[in-house]
């Protein structure tokens, strides 16, 4: 990966986000009524390809690489907040923090509206 910056970091995150989205598929697979944690192995493992996708399409120079790491990072920041809710509520039985599952559906959709504009503002020529 030639990426520089927050590419490497990001690339990271984003099979963080695909082993953990494994990982509690099988927890929730053995925990009865877990579907809470279904739901947050489905969110995990839908955008965890989406953010290797942003960092690839700059990485190619098929999009604005701050707006593509802009999308990405809102996606990741937006997994933490969502899916760590999910989970922590389903082990611990309270919330990781109030409204901590709603502020990180926001940032997903901001992820995808950012995803949005890398699609359709042109990258600039020779970045």
């Amino acid at each position: 990966m030639r990426g520089t910056g927050f590419d490497r970091p990001l690339a990271a995150l984003a099979c963080l986000a695909g082993l953990l989205g494994v990982a509690l598929s099988a927890a929730a697979a053995h925990i009865p009524g877990a579907d809470s944690l279904k739901t947050a192995a489905q969110f995990l493992l839908f955008h965890a390809p989406a953010i290797l996708a942003l960092i690839g399409l700059s990485a190619a120079g098929l999009a604005r690489t701050g707006l593509a790491r802009i999308a990405a990072g809102l996606l990741v920041l937006g997994l933490i907040l969502f899916c760590g809710d999910l989970s922590v509520r389903t082990w611990l039985q309270h919330p990781l923090f109030p409204m901590a599952a709603p502020t990180g559906g926001f940032a997903l959709m901001a992820g995808w509206l950012a995803g949005i504009l890398c699609a359709v503002i042109p990258a600039r020529r020779g970045a």
